[in-house]
């Protein structure tokens, strides 16, 4: 039958245009003059132009508006995590001054009560002591990076799948496989 349908008379198809949808359909048989001016006097009348033109500013209209909406969750969720970076960027800043003044003061005090100690001791404590501050505001900083980068990549991964669903949902995949291949070779 696959072979059949090969050698088939490309005049039987037509190009149908559905909206944007472009694709091939078999021709509709044609009817004698008597049997279709019968026919056409008992069909309805052609639709208002204007009233389609009213149907699809309608329908643009809620497909822009769901899209809109779209658009805005999505903004919404960016700013969230936006706003959330800003936060712990400027929670790292105020505890790195807060740990320095910590580290300074105990560097100060030990100082002051053992005498023994030089002067290129205590320079040298103090730098270890910014040191260590910048490396817990760096880790800090680190960590809140990468919770955020586990926020975002679960962000694309549900929009991967609603993606993916979308797709599943489609009503060509109600039927099995194997009904789906076989509606598909019977071209007659």
């Amino acid at each position: 039958m696959a072979a059949a349908a090969g050698y088939e008379n490309p005049d039987e198809w037509e190009l149908v245009n559905d909206d944007g949808f472009v694709h091939k359909r078999r021709k509709r048989p044609r009817t004698d003059t008597a049997a279709a001016a019968a026919t056409s006097s008992a069909a309805p009348p052609p639709p208002d132009p204007a009233v389609e033109r009213k149907h699809l500013r309608e329908r643009r209209k809620r497909t822009l508006l769901k899209l809109r909406d779209k658009y805005l969750t999505e903004i919404s969720r960016w700013e969230l995590l936006s706003n959330t970076l800003k936060d712990m960027e400027q929670n790292a800043q105020t505890h790195s001054p807060e740990r320095q003044q910590l580290h300074s003061t105990a560097s100060f005090g030990g100082a002051s009560t053992s005498e023994e100690h030089s002067a290129s001791d205590s320079t040298r404590r103090s730098l270890v002591d910014d040191l260590l501050s910048q490396v817990e505001a760096q880790e800090a900083i680190i960590e809140n990076v990468s919770n955020l980068c586990d926020i975002a990549e679960r962000l694309c991964i549900s929009q991967d799948e609603r993606l993916k669903q979308q797709l599943t949902d489609l009503p060509i995949w109600e039927p099995s496989p194997h009904e789906l291949m076989a509606v598909l070779g019977e071209q007659k």
